[in-house]
């Protein structure tokens, strides 16, 4: 897959896909502009044209993942957990894996 921004996330504490976490994915230079929110689907990944390039442009970016939100509000201890990087090539594609629990997470650039 050429360009775009794909996320995929799973709780490894239940060793579920994410479905219905929210996500936002923000350019926030050289201005801020919103470019997806969404949910996951019951197979963990935002369903979005962001995942084919539509609205990506060169530049730094940040996902915010809502955990907090996820887990019933008050009851975990992440809130919003955000993920920041930049893209110089806009026709490489950026597969963002999150692997979390309600204590934790780990993200990174996926193949």
């Amino acid at each position: 897959m050429a360009g775009g921004i794909s996320i995929h996330a799973v709780d490894v504490a239940s060793g579920r896909p994410a479905q219905g976490l929210r996500v936002e994915i923000w350019r926030i230079d050289p201005d801020s502009v919103r470019v997806a929110d969404g949910r996951l689907g019951a197979n963990g990944v935002l369903d979005h044209s962001v995942a084919q390039g539509a609205g990506v442009t060169a530049g730094e970016y940040e996902v915010l993942f809502h955990l907090g939100e996820f887990f019933g509000g008050s009851d975990g201890f992440l809130t919003v957990t955000p993920f920041r990087f930049r893209i110089k090539n806009v026709d490489e594609h950026f597969h963002l894996p999150l692997k979390f629990t309600r204590w934790g997470y780990s993200l990174f650039r996926g193949a």
